[in-house]
């Protein structure tokens, strides 16, 4: 082989390979969703909007969800001291499988000054799919913890999921098709058309045999 097909050759090789591997990718669509939050908090009802992103990569036969909070949520009249606010919330998973995942977030790593807008640490949690196909992730409810309070952020413009994606559950989801005896007039037919080939067979073997004996006996 030449040095131009050689080269020809590898060229079309890692084109099939790289769309191979683009074969095999996952789909996915992500979005920095704005979600405009409704707190009840302490010393009453505050608001905010703040943009989300949400990221998932796989781990083992499940995905770990990380939740981004581009601007801060709530405040409190007083600082916040360091590690003094615990944060966490659910995603709500549409699509495929409905259900909801926990996620959390490590406390506050610097102290928050006092009616400042409470910045929320990135919260993971793992989703562990059940059934295969595609998903949507979408905020939900936001829980915010400090000095023996709890403020609750719930979304109150239904904001659009932040991401979807094609997920495989362990085993593939689906249950394994089960053979069921058939009933019913094909069957029937088929056992008749079974039969009859069976008696034809059988008029034929024994019309052979006289045949063979009736020679037998002129002979």
């Amino acid at each position: 082989m030449s040095d131009r097909k050689r080269s020809t050759a590898r060229v079309l090789a890692s084109a099939v390979a790289g769309a191979a591997v683009l074969c095999a990718a996952p789909a996915a669509r992500a979005a920095v969703v704005d979600v405009a939050y409704d707190c009840k908090t302490p010393i009453g009802d505050k608001s905010a909007v703040s943009p989300i992103d949400i990221k998932a990569v796989k781990e083992g036969d499940g995905y770990k969800l990380t939740v981004s909070f581009q601007k801060g949520v709530s405040s409190s009249p007083i600082e916040l001291g360091k590690g003094a606010m615990s944060p966490s919330a659910v995603v709500l998973v549409g699509g495929a499988e409905k259900t909801t995942v926990p996620v959390s977030g490590p406390a506050n790593p610097e102290a928050v000054p006092a009616d400042t807008p409470i910045r929320i640490t990135d919260l993971s949690g793992t989703y562990t799919p059940k059934k295969s196909g595609k998903v949507s992730f979408t905020a939900g409810v936001l829980t915010i913890k400090a000095m023996g309070t709890t403020t609750t952020c719930t979304p109150g413009n239904g904001p659009g999921p932040s991401l979807e994606l094609d997920v495989t559950a362990a085993g593939g989801g689906a249950a394994p098709p089960e053979s069921l005896p058939q009933t019913g007039p094909a069957d029937s037919a088929l056992a008749l058309g079974t039969l009859g080939g069976t008696v034809l067979l059988s008029g034929a073997a024994g019309m052979l045999w006289l045949t063979r004996r009736g020679r037998r006996a002129r002979s």
